[in-house]
């Protein structure tokens, strides 16, 4: 009955280790993921600047669209944790997608190969960042079946994991980007 016991104590603890591991590798790859995340956010607030600068030459009476990409990228850079910083972020995309829409009204402005560059290498950013906040979520939706369900979730309230926060945008932040021109 001892040796029994042993076995099934020692099983039990195997499975613990293992489930604990689990948890860690889990835990580790969302962190990474969040911070994919964030180096293609700091490609984006280095991008903006130039963008409002460049803009700014070609279309100076549009200088609310130009101060609003300038304090809604301060927001971002100032937002903390998953969920803030996607309502930051979200406002910043609109904001962004005005600010394009600039070169459409100004040919001169369209055809500056600057713009057009960091406009470029702004739409790559884009993408990048689409493609890390869906490996995020994935991360996390991982992670978070890991730490809830039974019986990892024994382990993982033992050893403090705690679910972690989905990378989600704004429902208004799907819709295009609308420019108005003062006149």
């Amino acid at each position: 009955m001892t040796l029994l016991a042993l076995v099934i104590l020692a099983a039990l603890a195997v499975w613990a280790m293992l489930a604990y591991n689990r948890l860690v590798r889990l835990r580790n790859q969302h962190r990474t993921a969040w911070a994919d995340i964030d180096v293609q956010l700091q490609r984006r607030h280095d991008l903006v600047p130039q963008l409002v600068t460049v803009a700014q030459a070609y279309a100076a009476h549009e200088r609310a669209t130009l101060e609003a990409v300038t304090e809604l990228r301060a927001q971002a850079q100032a937002a903390h944790g998953a969920a803030r910083q996607g309502q930051a972020e979200a406002a910043l995309e609109q904001a962004l997608g005005r600010l394009i829409a600039l070169r459409e009204a100004y040919p001169d402005l369209k055809a500056n190969q600057n713009f057009a560059q960091l406009s470029s290498a702004l739409v790559e950013v884009e993408e990048h960042l689409q493609y890390a906040r869906r490996f995020y979520n994935g991360a996390v939706r991982d992670y978070n079946d890991a730490t809830q369900r039974f019986p990892a979730l024994l382990v993982a309230r033992s050893f403090g994991f705690a679910a972690a926060e989905f990378f989600q945008a704004e429902g208004d932040s799907r819709a295009a980007p609308k420019l108005e021109l003062a006149s």
